[in-house]
């Protein structure tokens, strides 16, 4: 497989790869890598959401700010 950069992101992966220590092509695969498993672990949560949605396993409004509103409190609560 060839992939063409053009010659502004092929400067920043020589840049990056040089304040890294690393080649290029290490860094272009665990890209693709990162991107790929994102990708995946996010079409699975969209189908988890949607099989949910149509179980009927809603939140209303008020549910949602409420949740949030407990996550934050949460957070600052933190030590």
């Amino acid at each position: 497989m060839q992939v063409d950069l053009s010659p502004e992101l092929e400067a920043k992966l020589a840049r990056l790869a040089a304040d890294q220590g690393r080649d290029a092509l290490s860094i272009v695969l665990e890209a693709v890598e990162r991107l790929i498993s994102y990708d995946e672990w996010f079409h699975a949560k969209a189908k988890q959401g949607v099989a949910a949605s149509d179980r009927g396993e809603m939140l209303n409004h008020e549910e949602v700010g409420k949740r949030l509103e407990d996550r934050i409190e949460a957070r600052l609560n933190r030590p």
